[in-house]
């Protein structure tokens, strides 16, 4: 082990003002959260629907660690899959209109499993250039060939479809966590029927948020299951609480017990956890009003920054990227935010392009206007004191 290179690359990444440290966090996560005794508005949440500290799942939880106990004690293949593993897959299947879903601890570990299972050696992964993390290294993963196409280019995904003869798996994020973003699914999938290739799409930030209901990208482009064979979403975002899932025909999700590593070389996700997701799932059928919420407060958000001339990003979901650029510059308007009480995502390299450092603001169902104002104006107020020009593109 070299430690001498460790320290060289973590000296190189301080230099660049690219160390990231973990913000401690010392209460539920919420709209208002609190760090070290400080009071912080928090819009560096993906808790898009307010649902991560919700008395029903919190009261689940609690009920279902009585009855339970804390930990699954195996992986799912041994001894642990419990009762609320099957149920919750058998509900998650049900609200997205899929045969059946299997259920894994993580977002990363479902889309490790999923492309190592299906893309298998002579196959071709094609791939959007902004997908999630996990995507890419589940590509990598797996012992396909992988190409990427610039992002959402509809014409360069058709010439990578003609040129490849092999098994293709095209694969792509529905909202992109970075930009907000929503990929132009519809098109993709017509692509994907026209050249024989399999659609995987990684729902995480549409799941609980796109369409009426908030069944997500599927629903959003009533897309049915042979247009988005392979559909993954997460539980940790939108609903509040933790983990995955993956969704599909029944001999997908059979396939997908056997031969996805992650699955089957893991424990499982707590009882408990699988019950509150269960809960926020229940209480995402029975309000709706929620998603309308969240649509305003985007509304709004985008409304009062076009007032105090900030430039947004072209997003029409719960993401709001605030362009900086600069990586110093960053930091020290992150600072400046934190010192008035506001919290908001600092994103820099390599989460997103060199030069592309930004605010992420990520907005909730349960943020007041009030609330939202007053973040505008603090980040007008502080991009003035700073003397910091957003890029014009």
């Amino acid at each position: 082990m070299s430690f001498s290179r460790m320290r060289q690359q973590l000296q190189e990444r301080a230099s660049a003002h690219l160390l990231r440290t973990p913000l401690i966090v010392d209460s539920p996560q919420d709209v208002i959260i609190r760090s070290h005794s400080q009071k912080l508005l928090n819009f560096a949440s993906n808790d898009y629907l307010g649902f991560a500290n919700h008395e029903a799942s919190i009261a689940a939880i609690k009920q279902s660690a009585d009855q339970y106990g804390v930990g699954s004690g195996a992986s799912h293949l041994i001894s642990g899959h419990q009762k609320p593993h099957a149920e919750l897959e058998s509900a998650l299947a049900e609200f997205v209109d899929r045969e059946s879903a299997i259920t894994f601890a993580s977002g990363y570990a479902a889309n490790l499993g999923l492309l190592q299972a299906l893309a298998q050696k002579g196959d071709l992964i094609i791939a959007d250039k902004l997908n999630h993390a996990s995507l890419v290294d589940g590509a990598k993963l797996s012992a396909a060939d992988s190409l990427r196409y610039p992002h959402c280019d509809l014409a360069a995904l058709e010439k990578r479809l003609k040129q490849s003869p092999a098994n293709k798996f095209v694969v792509t994020d529905s909202v992109f966590s970075m930009d907000g973003d929503i990929a132009p699914l519809k098109e993709i999938a017509r692509l994907c029927q026209k050249y024989a290739a399999t659609l995987v799409v990684d729902d995480a930030h549409g799941f609980g948020v796109l369409g009426a209901q908030g069944k997500g990208c599927t629903e959003y482009f009533q897309l049915d299951s042979q247009s988005v064979p392979v559909y993954m979403a997460t539980l940790g975002k939108a609903l509040g609480g933790y983990g995955a899932f993956v969704a599909g025909d029944q001999i997908l999700i059979d396939y997908l017990r056997q031969f996805a590593r992650t699955y089957v070389y893991t424990t499982a996700m707590p009882a408990a956890i699988a019950s509150a997701n269960m809960a926020n799932l229940n209480t995402l059928k029975s309000n709706q009003d929620k998603l309308k919420n969240l649509m305003s407060n985007m509304h709004y958000f985008r409304e009062q920054c076009r007032e105090k001339q900030i430039r947004v990003g072209l997003s029409h979901t719960a993401i709001q990227p605030i362009m900086i650029g600069d990586n110093a510059q960053l930091i020290a308007l992150d600072e400046k935010l934190k010192s008035c009480g506001v919290l908001v995502g600092a994103i820099r390299p390599p989460t997103v392009p060199k030069n592309s450092a930004r605010l992420r603001v990520t907005l909730s169902a349960s943020h007041t206007k009030e609330q939202i104002t007053r973040l505008v104006q603090i980040i007008k107020q502080s991009l003035q004191e700073l003397n910091i020009v957003q890029p014009s593109s």
